[in-house]
C-alpha cells in the first residue's frame, strides 16, 4: 500500500513518525504563505501542513476540493489554540516532505459534506460522490458490522453458510417475478427468486438440518416510498424446531446485532397474537413503544338510537374508539385531516367527540344518551381535554384496520415508553379470500403449516384456520416473517388445491419441493430477517436506501446506470423476443 496509516488514525500517539497518506482533499487554506490542506480517507481527515520553501509547494497550491494526493511527512502536534478537540486527528497535523497529486477532479455538481441536502435524484446519480460522506460510510460500516455479526454468531449455533440460485423458476410467492429470457431455450424464461423458501425447505429435506444466507430477493412489486425490487435478507432454515426454537434462535442473533450496534435489548421478546394485535392496535406490525389501545365499544352502543351504529352492529359489525390525549391541540382541521386518514384507509366516517367539563361534545353527540357517553368515557378512561375517535364497520378488519390507521397517527403527540419495543406476532390467518378470483391464497406464505388442531377445518372453513405463520415487529416495523412449513406432500397440495392449483400444476410448478416433501421430509420452519430495515433502524434512518450502496429509486429506477433501459435489436433477436409497438 501506498499510505502507512489511514488518515483518521494519524493521533498524538505517533507523534515525531514519519507517516504516508493518501486520500481526497476535503478543504485548503492558505494563511499567510502556509498552505492547510484537509486529507480525508473513510477512516476521517488529518490536518496537512506545507510550508512555502518545499519544492512542491506550487503543486500543492493547486489542488482543490476532491483532488487525490499522497503525502509524507512528520506527525507534529498542532500550535496552541490550533487545537480541534472535536476530532480523533485534533491534536496533530503532518508537515509534508513528499507531495503528489494523484488524480485531479472537475467541478462537482454538489459539495460532498453537504450530499445529504441534495435532492435524491441527484445523489443517486452521483451516488460516487454521496457515498463519500462520511454519514453514508458509517451507514456501510454498519450493514457490515451486522452482516459479520450474524454470520459469526449463526456459525456458532451449528448453521451451515448455503447460496442458492438466482435464475430459477417462476414461483407464485406473493408478488410478480422479474423475468429472464433464455438465450439457448426460446421460448422459456428463468425467474429470480422472490426468496430462497423452495431451495431452503429442500435443503432441509436433504439433511443439512440448519441453513443460513444473506440471499438477494426480487420482487416486481408495486412502488411505494420505501420499496426496493431487490432487497436482502437474513434467510435461515432449521430441522426438527419448534416455534419457540426458531423464536430463541432469532432473539439471539438479534441480541447480537445490537450489541455490535453497541445498543442492548432484553430477550425473550413478548408475543402477541394476530387476533390480539389487530384487536388492540389495528394493525399486525403495532408500535408497542406506546401503550395506546384500541377498545371494543359494541356493548357500549347495543341499545343505541344512533342509525350508523345500529346497522353495523345488526349486521354483526364493530365499534372501536381510541382516546386522544391532550385534545385541545386537536383543531377542527387537526380532526378533519384525521377523518380523511380514516376514510383514505376504509371508513366511511368517523364520530368524534371533546370531553369537556365532564361532558362529550361534538356534531354527533346528540345522537347519544347520557348512560352511552358515560359508558364511552369510562371504555376509554377519557379525561377533561381529551377527544374520543369512534369508528365502525360492518367488516371487523375494516374497522380495525383505519382505526390502526389513526391510532399510528395519534401516538405521533404521546411519549415513547421505550427507544426499542420488539414483539412476535403469532398463529396468522392461513388464508385469504380473493372474491374476485373465487379462491383462497395464503395469507403469508403458500408453504406454510396450519395450526394442526385446525386442520379438520381445511376444506370446510378454509378462513377460520389459524396457521404456525409468525411476524418479527420492532417500533412498528416488520423486520421478519417466518413459520414452521409443511413436511407432508398430502397437505401441501390440500393447501395448493384451495389456491386453485391442480395436482398437475402444483407438480409442474412446486415439484421440486413437493417430492422432495415425499421422500423422508423431517418438520421444518424458519425466517427471513430484512437486513436493509434492522440496518436503517439502527442508524436512525427512515429510508432503507440510505443503507444501501446503490439503490433504486421509489420508481424503480437507478439513476447511476441509467436503468432499466433498452437493448440493442440484435440481443432481442439472439433471445426470439419482439418488443410490441402497443
Amino acid at each position: 500500500m501506498k499510505r502507512t496509516n489511514y488518515c483518521g488514525d494519524i493521533t498524538a500517539s505517533l507523534l515525531g513518525t514519519k507517516q504516508t497518506l493518501c486520500g481526497w482533499v476535503n478543504s485548503y487554506r492558505n494563511h499567510g504563505g502556509v498552505l492547510f490542506i484537509d486529507v480525508r480517507d473513510r477512516s476521517g481527515i488529518c490536518q496537512v501542513v506545507v510550508e512555502p520553501s518545499k519544492p512542491f509547494f506550487a503543486e500543492a497550491s493547486a489542488v482543490r476540493n476532491e483532488y487525490v494526493v499522497e503525502v509524507t511527512g512528520t506527525v507534529n502536534r498542532r500550535i496552541e489554540g490550533a487545537v480541534n478537540k472535536n476530532m480523533k486527528t485534533g491534536e496533530i497535523e503532518v508537515v509534508a516532505e513528499e507531495f503528489k497529486v494523484l488524480n485531479t477532479s472537475i467541478p462537482l455538481p454538489f459539495d460532498v459534506d453537504k450530499s445529504l441536502s441534495v435532492a435524491e435524484e441527484i445523489r443517486l446519480k452521483y451516488r460516487y460522490l454521496d457515498l463519500r460522506n462520511p454519514h453514508m460510510y458509517a451507514n456501510l460500516l454498519l450493514r457490515h458490522r451486522i452482516m459479520q455479526a450474524a454470520r459469526r454468531y449463526l456459525d456458532g449455533q451449528g448453521f451451515l453458510e448455503v447460496e442458492t440460485p438466482i435464475l430459477t423458476r417462476s414461483t407464485p410467492e406473493g408478488a410478480r417475478d422479474y423475468l429472464v429470457p433464455s438465450r439457448v431455450h426460446h421460448g422459456e424464461f428463468y425467474a429470480l427468486p422472490q426468496s430462497p423458501q423452495m431451495f431452503k425447505q429442500t435443503l432441509m429435506a436433504s439433511g443439512i438440518d440448519r441453513y443460513f444466507q444473506l440471499a438477494r430477493c426480487f420482487r416486481d412489486e408495486d412502488l411505494r416510498a420505501d420499496r426496493q425490487p431487490e432487497h436482502t435478507q437474513i434467510d435461515m432454515e432449521m430441522s426438527f424446531v419448534t416455534i419457540d426454537d426458531i423464536h430463541e434462535v432469532v432473539e439471539g442473533l438479534m441480541k447480537e446485532i445490537f450489541k455490535t450496534a453497541g445498543k442492548d435489548i432484553s430477550v425473550p421478546f413478548p408475543k402477541l397474537s394476530y387476533h390480539d394485535a389487530m384487536e388492540k392496535y389495528g394493525s399486525d406490525k403495532p408500535d408497542l413503544r406506546y401503550s395506546l389501545e384500541m377498545k371494543n365499544v359494541n356493548d357500549v352502543f347495543k341499545n343505541t338510537g344512533f342509525k350508523v351504529f345500529k346497522e353495523v352492529l345488526a349486521a354483526g359489525g364493530a365499534i372501536r374508539a381510541l382516546r386522544g390525549e391532550k385534545g385541545a391541540a386537536y383543531s377542527r382541521g387537526h380532526l378533519d385531516k384525521l377523518t380523511e386518514l380514516a376514510k383514505k384507509n376504509g371508513a366511511k366516517g368517523l364520530v368524534w367527540l371533546k370531553v369537556k367539563d365532564g361532558a362529550l361534545e361534538g356534531p354527533s353527540a346528540k345522537f347519544f344518551t347520557p348512560q352511552e357517553m358515560s359508558a364511552l368515557k369510562e371504555a376509554v378512561s377519557a379525561l377533561d381535554g381529551d377527544i374520543i375517535l369512534v369508528g365502525s364497520d360492518a367488516n371487523l378488519h375494516t374497522c380495525q384496520t383505519f382505526m390502526g390507521a389513526l391510532r399510528k397517527e395519534l401516538v405521533k403527540e404521546l411519549p415513547r415508553q421505550s427507544e426499542w419495543a420488539f414483539a412476535w406476532i403469532t398463529n396468522f390467518p392461513l388464508l385469504e379470500y380473493i372474491p374476485e378470483e373465487d379462491r383462497w391464497d395464503a395469507a403469508h406464505n403458500p408453504f406454510t403449516a396450519p395450526v394442526e388442531e385446525d386442520l379438520p377445518n381445511l376444506e370446510k372453513d378454509p378462513g377460520s384456520v389459524r396457521s404456525y405463520q409468525f411476524d418479527l415487529v420492532l417500533n412498528g416495523n416488520e423486520l421478519a416473517s417466518g413459520s414452521v412449513r409443511n413436511c407432508r406432500r398430502e397437505v401441501q397440495e390440500r393447501i395448493l388445491a384451495l389456491m386453485k392449483h391442480s395436482k398437475e400444476e402444483s407438480a409442474r410448478r412446486f415439484g421440486m419441493l413437493l417430492n422432495a416433501l415425499e421422500a423422508g421430509a423431517p418438520p421444518h420452519g424458519g425466517i427471513g430477517l430484512g437486513l436493509d430495515r434492522i440496518t436503517a433502524l439502527l442508524a436512525g434512518e427512515e429510508s432503507i436506501r440510505e443503507v444501501i450502496a446503490f439503490p433504486k429509486t421509489a420508481q424503480a429506477v437507478c439513476p447511476l446506470t441509467d436503468s432499466p433501459n433498452v437493448v440493442d435489436d440484435i440481443q432481442l433477436k439472439e433471445l426470439g423476443i419482439e418488443i410490441s409497438k402497443e
